[in-house]
Formats: C-alpha cells, structure tokens, sequence
C-alpha cells in the first residue's frame, strides 16, 4: 500500500501504524487492508499522479533518427540503451505511442506502470546521546547497537570481529528513494559522482482554491524548495535511507551489515511514494552500466500475467543484462502475506525473475523491553515476519525484516512490535491529506527509524553479497550459491517456503566460521 497516504503522519515521535495484508493461516497484527498493485496499462489508473511515459523496444540497433521520431510526435526520449535495447519517452499522447510502434527498427511501445513502496509499520526516535564509534571499525560500538538483534540473528558481528567490514572498492547500487549523505551513519559512506536521480516529471494532482487539478512535478523541484543547495538525490521519504545504512553504515548510532562498502543512491522512487516501471528499468540498466557489483531493489509489486506479457518479456531482459555484467540483484519478496506457489496469473515483481536473490522477512514476535528500549529479550528471533510473502518456488533465502504478533497486551514495556532501525533521513517529508507538510527528522543527524517489511530484509543480504565480491569477484552464480548454502537451517533442511535454503549467515558466507 501507499505508505504516505494511508497512515497517519509523524505528527509525534511514536509509533506510526499501517495495516498489512495476510491471508495465509498466520494473524496479521492490524486489521487486513488491500494492498496498492502496479498500475499496467491493463489496470485501471487510480493513483494520485500519471507519468505519461512509454518504454520503447527496440528490434535491433537504435534508429539513428530515434530521438527525432519521437519529437515529431510531440515526445521526448528520456534515455537510451543500446547494451539492452530499451528506450524511455515521455510525452506521447493519443495515438502517438502506436505511431511509433509502427516505425521501422521499432519492436513494441509500452505504456508505463507506477509501483508503489510498501512498509507495515513504523516507529521513530532521536539518540541524544554523543559520541558513537570514531571509525568504522568497530560496528558494535555503536549507540544503539543493543537493540540490533537482527545484525546478531545473522551472525554479522561475528563477520566484523575477523575483519570483514566490506570494501570501499565495492559499490551497492540502492534503487530507492535516494538516500541522505549527511546523516552521521552514511557521511561519506554514499558515492556523490555516482549517485542521481531517475525519476523525470509526474503529472500530479493539487488542490488549488478548492479544486483539483493536474501540474508537472518533479521531485528535484521539491527538494530545492525545502532543502536548498542538498543533493538531489537527498531521501524526502525515508525508505532509502534506511535501507541504504542496512547495508552500509558508520555506525555511530546504528551498525550496518558492513562499514566499508560503497553506496550509490539511484532514486527510481518519489516521496509522493510512486516509483515509475520505466525508471526502475533504467536504474537497473545505469546501475550495470557503471560498475555496480550488486544491486538491491526493496521495492516490487505484484500484476496479472494476461494483458502483461510485455512487462514480463522487459523485466527479464533487463535484469539479464545486468546479470551478465556480473551484477549480484538482490530483491524483497514483498509484504502481501502471499503464496508465491500458487499466485497463478500474478507475476510478482520481482521475485519471478530469475536472474535475482530473491529475500523474505523474518523476526521476533515481542520484546521484552517495547519500543522505547528494544533492547529485548526477544522471543522467536527467525520467526516467519506476519507480512512477508513467501513459496518454495520463489524464496532463496530469509534475512531479517521486523515482525510481530497478536494476543493479550503485554505488560509495560514489553511490545509485540520489533522493528529492524537504522538511520531516518534528514530530509524526510510528510505531507497529510490536505497538504500540509512536516519534517519528523528535524535536520539532524541523530534521527533513527524503525521499520518491518521485506524491503528491511533484502539489504541484509546485499551487504553479504558485497562482501563475497571481494571473495569470489563479480560472479552473480557463484555469490547466491554461497549465500545460500551458508544460511542457518532454522526450519530443516531443504528448501522450505518462508526461509527458502535458511536464514542468511554472514559469518558464514564469508568463511570466518565453519
């Protein structure tokens, strides 16, 4: 679902609550909620904003007169690739798309899809407190790495204690929301020549004198308004942050599973929480482009295979062509409660791709010390997460992602709530439903947010994959291989359908355990 428009706003350093979809045998902790789907141009559009943009296939070679094609018929080409043979375009209204489509040298024209962000629930706090690690070092010295059971649970402390901190030689592309490089977790951690902004312009919807009407919007215009002179790939959402120091951070307030691998942000994804197909798509192209050695998506969304079979055909080349440049993707499985074994004519982006490590969520059902504290003990640390989709023929491996239950209130301050935290962009917009905008991390760089969803999950993982890069070198195969064969067997042996081959074990894929 649309976390922007569905949930109350920061208006308070509390707990902020979404409801989540469930409906195998396990409880969803909130009353059930329809999940937001992409909208293909076989789906109805409903969304707050359109983008008027089309992804363009090519039958060969680029047409050299491409660009001018499509200005003719009041376009404009976005970006090209030639290496994949797809093109992004804006602009083509009516029967313009088809008119391109019947040009020589051109395979198909496809009208684009906006996918939204999906996190259960959240929970937000500032760390007064000072100091924190003086390098990186030593991750768990870092201020609230008691709470971080999740960096535990896969052994990455122990990873960290035999000198595995990652590489700065190493890049992880995030595809996200962008990430903040001035947060005291990510300061220096985030690539600068690298990292930009894909999203282009929306037309979206305002309020103007009581009456709705549609105006061009960027996100780049956005960020200049509040946020003068910051980079424009800064987070105005939060997710990317997040994820971004999952995977790599300083940790002076909050440990990453590595402190010295390279981020690169790559913002395919909007704070009006709408991330565009085509972006998507040209975010993975850029990424494989220049020299990511991983990839990770915590983004996704499920469509119908019929009327979609072009989105299909787009997804797998794209994703095969990043592979084949020896990129590591990492994606979560998405937060729907699903049975990716019998989805029948639902492709789930993008866990049905093959070319992927594809991540599910667990964690602990409470804690012994709530919220406020979330220093445990836990109870039931790889628990499948209540949220997280799952299938024997979709899941490679668990990591963890937050959780909870239902049952009787605990007493204070124990919660059923245990989140997985990490850094909270200073750059962080809310905006209600009348528009009016807040900024629940108040400019500093103490700020901490905790979040449950697979798209926690997923970056656990890739920062594994960005140690083996160093091990094994830029080899996709062989990286998922060890990721797997070294994961903790917590529900048997084999493959079962919330851990896949088991959950992640850092330690363990890297060799500083047997």
């Amino acid at each position: 679902m649309s976390l922007v428009r569905s949930v109350p706003r920061f208006v308070t350093l509390g707990l902020v609550a979404a409801a989540a979809c469930a409906y195998d045998a396990r409880v969803s902790p909130e009353p059930a909620a329809a999940a937001r789907a992409p909208q293909f141009a076989s789906v109805a559009r409903g969304a707050s904003s359109a983008n008027i943009r089309h992804i363009v296939s090519f039958s060969g070679s680029v047409p050299a007169d491409f660009a001018q094609r499509v200005a003719a018929l009041g376009g404009k080409v976005l970006w090209v690739s030639p290496g994949s043979g797809l093109a992004g375009v804006s602009g083509l209204k009516g029967p313009a798309a088809a008119t391109l489509a019947g040009k020589r040298g051109i395979q198909a024209v496809d009208a684009d899809a906006l996918i939204a962000l999906d996190v259960p629930r959240l929970a937000m706090e500032a760390t007064t407190e000072a100091g924190g690690v003086q390098s990186n070092a030593a991750p768990a010295a870092a201020v609230r790495y008691a709470r971080q059971w999740n960096m535990r649970a896969v052994q990455a402390d122990v990873a960290w204690t035999h000198g595995f901190l990652g590489s700065s030689s190493v890049s992880i592309f995030m595809l996200d929301t962008g990430i903040d490089p001035h947060h005291a977790d990510t300061e220096g951690r985030v690539d600068a020549t690298r990292s930009v902004d894909l999203l282009g312009t929306f037309d979206a919807q305002a309020i103007v004198d009581g009456d709705t009407v549609i105006v061009p919007f960027t996100e780049a215009d956005t960020v200049q308004k509040y946020f003068p002179g910051h980079e424009v790939y800064t987070d105005l959402f939060f997710h990317g942050t997040h994820t971004g120091a999952t995977v790599s951070s300083n940790a002076v307030r909050i440990a990453g599973i590595t402190s010295g691998t390279k981020l690169v942000a790559v913002k395919v994804c909007g704070y009006i929480n709408d991330c565009p197909f085509s972006s998507i798509l040209n975010g993975v192209i850029y990424a494989a482009d220049n020299g990511a050695d991983v990839i990770n998506l915590s983004l996704g969304g499920a469509f119908t295979k019929s009327g979609n079979g072009r989105f299909v055909g787009l997804i797998n080349k794209v994703f095969n062509y990043a592979r084949s440049k020896g990129v590591t993707i990492v994606v979560a499985a998405g937060n729907e409660a699903a049975d990716l074994d019998h989805d029948g004519n639902t492709y789930q982006t993008f866990c049905n791709t093959p070319a992927v490590i594809c991540v599910a969520a667990t964690g602990p059902t409470t804690d012994a010390t709530g919220v406020t504290s979330g220093t445990g003990p836990w109870t039931d640390v790889d628990a499948p997460a209540f949220y997280t989709n799952f299938g024997r023929s979709a899941i490679d491996v668990a990591a963890p992602g937050g959780n909870g239950s239902v049952g009787a209130v605990l007493p204070f301050p124990a919660s059923r709530n245990v989140f997985v935290w990490a850094a909270c962009s200073q750059t962080t917009i809310v905006e209600d439903s009348l528009g009016v905008k807040s900024f629940p991390c108040a400019g500093l760089p103490i700020f901490l947010v905790g979040a449950q969803g697979t798209s926690m999950a997923a970056p656990h993982v890739s920062g594994a994959a960005a140690l083996l890069v160093s091990i094994l070198g830029r080899n996709p195969g062989q990286i998922k291989a060890r990721i797997q064969q070294s994961a903790d067997n917590v529900a048997g042996n084999g493959t079962t359908p919330f851990y896949g081959k088991g959950r992640l074990n850092v330690a363990r894929a890297v060799g500083a355990i047997p």
